[in-house]
């Protein structure tokens, strides 16, 4: 892959807070601190997208349904039972 360089202006909070990653060894260079932060913003969407897919699949779904707690615990306990 690559590599494009791409400057960015960091504030002084952000800018301290890469040093400090470097220099504690965590990190071997501040694009390396700034990548990982993209990375896990990337996955974060990804997630963030799943969980907004599951609610509006929730929300087509229809009016809520009638549920009997106690009828899924005996049906439960009754399928652990069999299962063994």
């Amino acid at each position: 892959m690559a590599t494009k360089t791409t400057s960015i202006a960091l504030g002084p909070e952000l800018a301290d807070y890469a040093r400090r990653k470097v220099e504690s060894g965590e990190f071997g260079s501040t694009s390396e601190v700034i990548r990982d932060a993209l990375r896990r913003a990337a996955e974060h969407d990804v997630r963030l997208a799943a969980l907004r897919q599951a609610i509006q699949e929730g929300v087509d779904s229809g009016p809520p349904q009638p549920w009997d707690f106690e009828a899924f615990r005996r049906e439960m306990r009754a399928n652990y039972k069999g299962a063994a």
